[in-house]
């Protein structure tokens, strides 16, 4: 018989398929070499799936073609290697139920307890709020929340509400921002004693039962630590980046490094938009010019630049700031004070990261920026 060439191969395997896949094998790339010596065929096929079956219809079929088409003495053998593809992540994997009208999530986290990550919250959602923004905060803390207590609502209760044939809950609302917190139905000497499936399915509640409304952000007031409830929400919402607080000394910037690398993980990949550093520094009033470094200096900005993150600034350790907190008025609300500047510095330099974040990465949703009295704005 006249040797078969490899255009003539090439050309009947053009029309079948390997099973399961759209395009033919020669398009596809699954046929990835000819070789014809006399009255033997040889063809090498790569295929994404183990499965016996389908091996053997891809040989029998290729054989088949061969014969029928070209030479029934042709002597067929089918080389199979099975190459299964690594899945694909994404840059920005976006994980989660997109909430309708909400254009930015920023989860504000910390690895340690008690640095002061509900105050840094607060605050920037009022800064935030006094740039023209509509903010949001979701007080996910469920063994600890604090968010009511900052804002003077902690005893309001969350109103019902028909959004489009169904009930939903209304936000509580103090100084422009709306609130939602567990904090809203537990007395404040109840402690919250939930596993974690609870605790979740409680937040699930929060956040897809609420009706929101616009807002440009959402901070979500995380709990301490890289536990269940970070897990659920990272499942739950798609966030557009994390803000870690830490203070300066060694035992808080160790497990501010853990939360910064909870959101790094491979599976998990938010960005981190960039650490804040409270407690820096303290300023007794006798003394303005005087700065004492009470938890060491510089610690959270000096680890921010080892883990190559932005550093979105420092607060100082002010007996007003925790004043503030407890009467539930935010410190930033205090204006033309040194702390409502440092507050407004820290969120315009995270609004900075969250559209540089949303400008090199495909975005939860594309945000524009215009210039409004100096400061960013979202639209």
């Amino acid at each position: 018989m006249t040797k078969l060439s490899k255009q003539q191969i090439l050309e009947v395997l053009s029309h079948i398929s390997v099973a399961g896949e759209g395009k033919n094998m020669v398009e596809s790339g699954a046929v990835t070499n000819v070789i014809t010596f006399a009255d033997e065929v040889v063809v090498d096929l790569t295929i994404a799936t183990p499965a016996m079956h389908i091996k053997k219809r891809a040989e029998a079929d290729i054989i088949k073609v061969i014969k029928e088409q070209l030479s029934d003495k042709a002597d067929v053998k089918v080389n199979i290697k099975v190459e299964t593809p690594e899945p694909s992540t994404p840059q920005n994997l976006i994980k989660g139920k997109p909430i309708p009208g909400i254009q930015n999530i920023v989860a504000v986290a910390s690895g340690k307890g008690g640095v002061g990550k509900s105050t840094v919250t607060a605050n920037l959602a009022v800064s935030l709020q006094k740039m023209g923004f509509k903010v949001g905060i979701l007080d996910a803390d469920i063994y600890g929340p604090s968010i009511p207590i900052m804002f003077d609502v902690a005893n309001e209760r969350p109103l019902s509400m028909n959004v489009d044939g169904k009930s939903k809950m209304k936000p509580v609302e103090n100084y422009g921002v709306k609130i939602l917190s567990i904090g809203f139905f537990t007395k404040p000497d109840q402690a919250v004693i939930w596993r974690g499936p609870m605790a979740s399915k409680a937040l699930n509640q929060l956040i897809f039962d609420a009706a929101w409304g616009e807002l440009d952000f959402l901070l979500l007031d995380l709990p301490p630590g890289t536990g269940d409830i970070h897990l659920s929400i990272m499942q739950s919402l798609p966030i557009t980046g994390a803000v870690i607080v830490s203070t300066p000394q060694t035992v808080a910037l160790a497990d501010a490094r853990k939360g910064v690398a909870m959101f790094e993980q491979e599976s998990i990949q938010v960005p981190v938009l960039g650490m804040v550093e409270n407690m820096a520094y303290f300023t007794p009033a006798e003394l303005p010019e005087n700065k004492y470094y009470i938890f060491g200096q510089e610690g959270a900005k000096n680890l921010a630049e080892d883990l190559e993150i932005p550093f979105l600034g420092e607060l100082p350790l002010v007996q007003s700031i925790r004043e503030a907190g407890d009467i539930g008025h935010p410190a930033a609300l205090q204006t033309g004070t040194a702390i409502e500047k440092a507050f407004e510095d820290i969120t315009r330099n995270m609004v900075e990261q969250t559209v540089k974040r949303n400008t090199a990465l495909p975005p939860t949703e594309v945000i524009k920026i215009t210039t409004m009295a100096g400061c960013s704005a979202v639209n």
